[in-house]
């Protein structure tokens, strides 16, 4: 049987698998279905290296739940969100419809006004830092101060703590929106089949530094990982929904930024597996590793990117310091004004780019793909490129990119990856299994 034959009775099987009801039983107030005690297949990406991760798959039946609301969902990881990430009990929770972050403890939704400190406007915020008058400093005194308050007032409600042991797994057409998931010192955890959106900063920071005029800066993710180990994002969406950043007002001159990552993966967070996502109409999308210091990163941050969809989006794809990052079989849907690059090689990163498909609208060509942030080295082989409406055609990304630029990077990144589950596709197949398999609402749940 050849390759393509294979591929699509593998999507056949899949297909049937995604429409076969599932077994529910009754177990502690809540459902199991086979779906939620999965663990990770052996060698599938750098998740499964050590221990492997199995998430909650342990859970006993009074540790089953089925979630509707943020009150529900921060009782379910332990009953209180500050101390939930020290909770290791193993538990499986599925989320059932849209549970919003802003949700207060009457069930209304708060607003931006409700999370800011009486001290803080916007209004007053842009006219004692235009840099007009203000000049090129960071913001500081009594407005800033009052700013960060607010910032901590919305952390401590839309940012929700995990802890280890956690498998979190939406049913059909679950939705979290406006939170963040916070694997923090949480190892063993495992998310799946469920649409994030909008994880909206209501108080983002003005950094007169970054970059030659500035920028806007937010603070959350919608799914972040830090100081965590043994980590399966599997299956999900990620999206700004209704509220892209493209359409936010300019302050100073700049984007006023209310979006971070869609999953951040940092502050030595290691053993990550991301697979079969879609990532879809946003800006910063990974960003692996937040530091170029030299210190407690070196020898973490490894991290396996597969089988994932990333469609008109525009940076960090991923962008990566020091770990070493397997990035094969992903369809990256390119296009608009705003898209920047794909793969960031920072200090001391080690990525592997392997078998991807390249789909680039007007004006995005393969010289683009790899961008240099004080990097020295990529392993880039069996990559394609479809330019526009020409025919797709194999491209040595890292030629293209040396041939366009002053400074070459290296072609050995130093190391071959060996955690891979199944084998490599040929990267013109890449969009048919992805387009099969990868986003929220694949799983037979």
């Amino acid at each position: 049987m050849g390759m393509r034959s294979r591929v699509l009775t593998a999507a056949a099987v899949g297909v049937c698998l995604a429409a076969a009801p599932a077994t529910v039983a009754a177990a502690g107030g809540g459902i199991d279905r086979p779906a939620g005690r999965q663990v990770l297949p052996a060698g599938d990406g750098w998740a499964a290296y050590g221990p492997g991760t199995t998430g909650g798959a342990a859970a006993a039946r009074d540790q089953v739940h089925v979630v509707q609301t943020r009150a529900e969902l921060v009782e379910a990881l332990g009953g209180d969100n500050a101390t939930n990430r020290s909770n290791a009990t193993p538990k499986i929770i599925y989320i059932k419809g849209t549970i919003d972050g802003f949700e207060g403890a009457d069930g209304n939704l708060l607003s931006c006004e409700d999370l800011a400190d009486p001290e803080y406007s916007l209004s007053a915020y842009l006219t004692a830092y235009d840099p007009a008058t203000w000049g090129r400093v960071a913001p500081s005194g009594p407005l800033e101060q009052a700013r960060v308050r607010s910032v901590t007032n919305q952390t401590r409600h839309t940012q929700i703590n995990l802890g280890p042991n956690t498998t979190i797994i939406g049913l059909r057409g679950a939705l979290l929106t406006g939170l963040t998931l916070m694997a923090d010192t949480a190892n063993n955890v495992i998310i799946r089949n469920i649409t994030f959106e909008d994880a909206r900063d209501c108080f983002p920071a003005w950094s007169p530094t970054d970059g030659e005029t500035g920028n806007w800066n937010s603070q959350y993710d919608q799914i972040s990982v830090r100081r965590s180990q043994n980590v399966w994002i599997d299956r999900n969406t990620f999206t700004d929904g209704d509220n892209p950043d493209s359409a936010q007002p300019l302050y100073f001159g700049r984007p006023y930024q209310v979006h971070d990552g869609s999953v951040d993966i940092t502050h030595t967070a290691s053993l990550v597996t991301v697979s079969y996502n879609r990532f879809a109409g946003r800006d910063k999308v990974m960003l692996i590793g937040s530091s170029n210091t030299v210190g407690p990163d070196v020898g973490k941050l490894n991290v396996t990117i597969h089988h994932n969809v990333f469609e008109n989006v525009y940076q960090r794809l991923p962008r990566v310091r020091f770990g070493q990052v397997d990035v094969y079989n992903n369809h990256y849907k390119l296009s608009g004004d705003d898209f920047q690059y794909v793969l960031g090689v920072g200090v001391q990163s080690a990525i592997y780019a392997e078998s991807n498909y390249f789909s680039l609208g007007q004006g995005i060509t393969a010289d683009k793909i790899i961008y240099d942030w004080s990097g020295t080295a990529i392993t880039e082989k069996g990559n394609w490129v479809r330019e526009g409406w020409r025919l797709p055609r194999h491209v040595d990304l890292l030629a293209a990119y040396n041939a366009a630029n002053e400074v070459p990077l290296g072609s050995d990144a130093g190391w071959t990856p060996t955690l891979r589950h199944g084998p490599v596709l040929p990267a013109p197949l890449v969009p048919l299994a992805t387009a099969l398999f990868a986003g929220a609402g694949k799983l037979p749940v």
